[in-house]
């Protein structure tokens, strides 16, 4: 089987296992009942911690693997390469075992900081106007994180796959995992802001989502991905300055409001 075509296949593959993740998502949020619509909106989206988990990695498969695609690729190049010398190979898949490894273990903290953020919004009475200022408060630290230089160096690491790999190369499986683990943990330094910002923009907003998946491809893959990130920086710092003018201006706000009304 030549090189393109398993290359041509391994796409497939990520962006089927991607498209797949976002139907699951899709088909949940439109068969909700007003009920658990209202939920989709609150940190925990109403669900036990097994669950959100669940729903915490089906997101990463439909957000991440886009982005991610380049290097899983190059990855695969370096195999390949390494199998026509006679050299061991190693499976693509086990790179992206230890990839999605990271973003899985994420799931943990931030279902911990949602049932603790429900917790104490229940605990301190708080209104709905100052949830969503709390909200804009998030959005802004996204923006800053954006235009900060630890954004830049975990970006930089994201955008040059083959350099990622001359300078982190492990042979074997379980080099192949540390590998893995170790871009994860590039990609969390460079996008996890972003997700922090899902929670008050509702973690299951699907067209927010969306707008962070492209947001996150742009950086990453484009050529002008470093400024995208800085426009997008400032977007924020907007935007949340904005809802702590007009909380209303928070999705969340309008569906707390409602239910707070019901």
């Amino acid at each position: 089987m030549s090189l393109t075509l398993q290359r041509n296949i391994i796409l497939a593959l990520l962006i089927g296992a991607a498209a797949a993740a976002w139907a699951l998502l899709v088909r949940q949020q439109t068969g909700m009942d007003a009920d658990m619509a209202m939920d989709m909106y609150s940190p925990t989206m109403g669900m036990s911690a097994a669950l959100f988990l669940a729903v915490w990695i089906i997101m990463m498969i439909a957000m991440m693997f886009p982005a991610a695609a380049p290097m899983i690729l190059t990855f695969h190049q370096v195999q390949s390469a390494k199998r026509g010398r006679g050299q061991a190979f190693v499976s693509t898949w086990v790179f992206v075992a230890g990839y999605m490894l990271v973003w899985a273990a994420t799931g943990v903290p931030a279902f911990a900081g949602a049932a603790g953020a429900e917790m104490l919004a229940g605990y301190v009475g708080l209104s709905v106007a100052a949830a969503a200022r709390i909200g804009g408060v998030l959005l802004m630290m996204a923006g800053a994180y954006q235009l900060s230089p630890l954004k830049d160096l975990c970006l930089a690491k994201c955008r040059t796959p083959i350099g990622f790999i001359m300078t982190s190369w492990r042979d074997g499986r379980w080099g192949a995992v540390r590998m893995g683990l170790r871009h994860g943990l590039f990609c969390l330094g460079c996008c996890w802001l972003l997700f922090l910002a899902l929670f008050p923009l509702g973690i299951m907003n699907i067209a927010a989502m969306a707008v962070v998946t492209l947001l996150v491809f742009a950086e990453k893959t484009l050529p002008y991905g470093e400024r995208i990130a800085k426009v997008s920086g400032v977007a924020l710092l907007l935007y949340g300055a904005a809802v702590q003018v007009f909380p209303q201006a928070l999705p969340t706000f309008q569906a707390t409001d409602a239910m707070t009304m019901n």
